[in-house]
């Protein structure tokens, strides 16, 4: 028989209670004991969900206070010294303060530990911090406070674990340097007792994610995979060792030789992988397909599934197992929730709880292939493929027509960096040292309010339009009151940096409830690409102009450029991501052109996703960054030398990628670097990159003002790694969740340490 389970639910809540709830206790205004109910009654409800869609096997241990890499530092006792709390064991205030610092607490002061992407997705992770005496110690018992709660309420339950080479992988060594590699013998005894501790409470299996068998490694770390497994082959509990995002390639002999009973695949990503596992696989290990897009939102289509799960089936028998390709951590909730998606693109649509449902349909129909509603599910299914190939809402040709016709000089600027410059500085007649934001300002509840009543009606378009310029106008008169030299109109008007710029464009679909985690309460609602896409009418230019018109300093005009756009939407699977990244760059470069034309002489494309969108294997990546890059710019080259293109990037590795992203060829690029302490900055030094740079000077994903001095360290560390005359001064990304208070005291800092440097 096979069986049906799932890696991982949504954690936030159909209506993001979750955020709510955190966001409320970082206030103050929910004590620790109400927070605790909130997780308890999201998990029962999860559970039930996926029970009711048909999934077996649940999963206990994907909730998350925050993160879940942070949870396992936690479990593990990898705290680092600045967050250390009085008693010795952590508290939920020292989780909370390692991922968003603090300034005084029970926790003493401390920056947040860095935040950067989980492999190539938009959710973000803590980084483990670890040092050359690293100790570690099981610590933290929500996996087993939670394991407890689920088998409590009667369910089958499959604990979910980050594997220690996974783990030890994603973080960094602090202080000396060392080989991460010399903490695994350390380490290994703690996954021991975690194992051990399951199976006092009744677990049978247990799933271990090594994630990182998906890309190139090194010899040595693949050498360590089986030392660990062996070590841990003695733990009594069955192991399913959970693969996803990609193939296994040439570490698939690896993995399936693993002393583990089961090997979970993902077939989305990497289909080729099947049936060239099954020569591998030992004849006693359990196989988990992943069939069904743990990633996207476009139905599975089951009959083409169908035939792989029966192959299977006959190979495999009861060693067979199904599930989505990855967590549903990257899905929204309930798909029938939506009300107001009409009904040919809503049939087109699964969310989590729907692909629970298809994998459960899939385990059945080789289960019980007569069984009435699985007919009914197949033949549905065959009628939302057929609809969604046909619909004449798809394909634009004269979207294809002007795709054909781009010819590689519009890709290419008038002049080269070194030529613009010049100009460009004579015209803005900036200081050394400029200070900029990097494009929003808190996002008030007067902001919101007001939004939401324009949308639902209850707001007319000119008591809307005079509460936004209001805003604007106190953005601008408080940037010139703090003395920034490029000021920004704050984007009141905007929702999301992509869901703002998608509701313009034609081949969008939107969601009412299609939330999706970010990282901690940080939720988005990713846009839906269903066909091609194109730009009916410019889409910030009155904003832009009206900014500029409330003061006599440079305004800077912000976009986001087509490579977010694309990464941080749910894409289209029947096109590449090439086609659908070179229909954006169009669209955004009518934008750009409509912003000169306005007088708008710094115009920010924001590529923040440009480094997410790498693929996880290295042979694939000069496929994308040509792709990638010449998509950029194809939408900032239609200006003259004098306009000023800026982008901004934000919790990414550079240093594989630096060539690439000086061949965008963006005049100024800002990029956070204050978490990593100016550490990123070696990439652009190494490579001598030759344009402009504005290197985060504070991190606003935290609540903690620094001072004027921490910032003039990084600056002058900023000063080490790149020419003083090619720096710029900014916050690491933008603050719209902050509170005004916190920004207007930060960027007081802020300018204060530019000025401190031209002095």
């Amino acid at each position: 028989m096979a069986v049906a389970h799932s890696l991982g639910f949504p954690r936030i809540g159909a209506d993001r209670e979750l955020k709510k709830a955190l966001e409320a206790y970082w206030k103050g205004d929910l004590e620790e004991t109400e927070l605790r109910e909130v997780g308890r009654e999201l998990r029962a409800a999860h559970w039930q969900l996926q029970a009711d869609a048909g999934i077996e096997l649940l999963p206990v241990g994907d909730f998350a206070w925050y993160d879940q890499v942070l949870t396992h530092s936690l479990m593990f006792g990898v705290v680092p010294e600045r967050f250390c709390p009085a008693g010795g064991k952590p508290t939920l205030d020292t989780l909370f303060a390692m991922a968003r610092g603090v300034t005084s607490s029970c926790c003493g002061a401390g920056q947040a530990q860095e935040m950067t992407k989980w492999f190539d997705t938009n959710y973000h992770y803590l980084v483990p911090e670890f040092t050359l005496d690293q100790q570690f110690s099981l610590s933290w018992p929500q996996l087993f406070e939670e394991a407890e709660e689920a088998l409590t309420l009667g369910h089958s339950v499959k604990p979910v674990l980050i594997g220690p080479l996974t783990y030890l992988w994603l973080g960094k060594s602090r202080g000396a340097d060392f080989d991460k590699l010399e903490l695994l013998e350390r380490l290994l005894p703690v996954y021991g007792e975690v194992l051990d501790r399951l199976a006092t409470l009744g677990v049978e299996w247990v799933q271990i994610d090594e994630p990182i068998l998906v890309l190139d490694l090194p010899q040595d770390w693949k050498s360590a995979f089986e030392r660990a497994y062996n070590q841990l082959q003695r733990a009594p509990l069955k192991k399913l060792v959970a693969t996803y995002f990609g193939g296994l390639e040439d570490n698939l002999a690896l993995a399936a030789s693993l002393p583990v009973d089961g090997l979970h695949i993902d077939l989305v990503r990497a289909p080729e992988q099947y049936p060239l596992i099954l020569d591998w696989l030992p004849a006693y290990k359990i196989l988990s397909l992943g069939l069904v897009n743990g990633r996207n939102v476009w139905r599975c289509d089951l009959e083409k599934a169908l035939e792989v799960v029966r192959h299977a089936a006959e190979r495999l028998g009861d060693r067979l197992w199904l599930a989505p390709s990855c967590s549903l951590l990257h899905t929204p909730v309930d798909l029938a929730r939506e009300d107001q998606l009409d009904a040919e693109l809503k049939s087109w649509l699964a969310f989590a709880v729907q692909k629970c449902t298809e994998v459960a349909i899939l385990a059945r129909a080789v289960n019980v292939p007569e069984d009435a509603e699985v007919r009914a599910a197949m033949q549905l299914s065959r009628e939302v493929q057929a609809s969604r190939a046909r619909s004449p809402r798809i394909h634009k040709p004269e979207v294809q027509a002007r795709l054909a016709a781009i010819k590689p000089r519009h890709a290419q600027r008038q002049s080269g960096f070194a030529e613009r410059i010049g100009k460009q500085r004579a015209l803005l007649k900036l200081p050394a040292f400029p200070t900029t934001t990097i494009g929003s300002f808190p996002q008030t509840p007067a902001i919101r309010l007001a939004r939401q009543a324009f949308k639902q009606g209850r707001l007319g378009l000119a008591d809307y339009t005079e509460a936004m310029q209001a805003e604007i106008r106190h953005a601008v008169a408080v940037q010139e009151q703090l003395g920034l030299d490029v000021l920004v109109h704050g984007e009141a008007e905007r929702n999301d940096m992509v869901e703002y710029f998608a509701e313009q464009l034609d081949g969008y679909a939107f969601t009412r409830f299609g939330w999706v985690q970010s990282y901690g309460s940080r939720c988005v609602k990713p846009a839906v690409i269903y066909g091609d896409l194109s730009r009916p009418a410019p889409m910030t230019v009155e904003w832009i102009r009206y900014a500029q018109q409330q003061t006599q300093k440079v305004m800077k005009g912000m976009l986001t450029g087509p490579v977010t756009m694309l990464m941080w939407s749910f894409s289209r699977d029947d096109i590449s991501r090439e086609q659908q990244a070179r229909q954006l760059a169009l669209a955004i470069r009518d934008e750009v052109c409509d912003l000169e034309a306005a007088g708008i002489r710094i115009i920010q494309i924001d590529e923040a996703a440009f480094r997410e969108g790498l693929p996880l294997r290295r042979a694939q990546w000069q496929g994308y960054l040509d792709w990638a890059v010449e998509a950029f710019r194809l939408c900032a080259s239609g200006v003259r030398d004098e306009t000023q293109i800026h982008t901004h990037m934000c919790y990414s590795e550079f240093n594989d990628v630096i060539e690439s992203i000086a061949a965008m060829d963006a005049d100024v690029i800002t990029i956070e670097t204050s978490r990593s302490q100016m550490e990123l900055l070696e990439a652009f030094r190494a490579f001598e990159y030759p344009n402009d740079i504005g290197p985060g000077v504070y991190d606003i994903h935290s609540p903690r003002v620094p001072d004027t001095a921490e910032m003039v360290r990084l600056l002058e560390q900023a000063c080490e790694r790149i020419p003083a005359e090619r720096l710029w001064v900014n916050p690491d990304c933008g603050l719209k969740t902050r509170g005004w208070a916190e920004t207007e005291a930060a960027l007081v800092n802020m300018v204060a340490a530019a000025r401190q440097l031209r002095a």
